[in-house]
């Protein structure tokens, strides 16, 4: 099966273990439409560029799945219906990359990247 990473930004006066319980209420939809959720990380309340429904920060997740289209699309479609959740990016990808994400990876650990002129 096809394999998709997704973004969630859910509500800020969400509590932490509201925000996680969105990911386990997802995968679960997931589930029930033969697809698995592979891995996800929850990263935090993080400030937004821009305003989106009038929040300035939300919940941030990332999830890492294993289904086909279909159950993808059901999924986005619960998603973009849910009051909580106010963005949601799905990007197909060739193949899952090991270990956590960039965002929960220390600034040590990290690549080096060229040096600042």
């Amino acid at each position: 099966m096809p394999l998709y990473e997704h973004v969630m930004i859910a509500r800020q006066d969400l509590s932490n273990s509201q925000a996680e319980g969105l990911i386990e209420h997802f995968g679960a939809v997931l589930a029930d439409n033969e697809g698995k959720l592979v891995d996800s990380e929850y990263w935090g309340v993080k400030t937004m560029a821009y305003k989106i429904n009038k929040n300035r920060k939300g919940h941030y997740s990332f999830l890492r799945t294993d289904a086909s289209a279909a159950a993808v699309q059901e999924m986005e479609r619960l998603m973009r219906l849910h009051d909580d959740v106010m963005r949601v990016l799905t990007i197909k990808v060739d193949e899952h990359a090991e270990g956590p994400s960039v965002q929960m990876q220390k600034r040590d650990e990290r690549d080096n990247r060229r040096e600042r002129r």
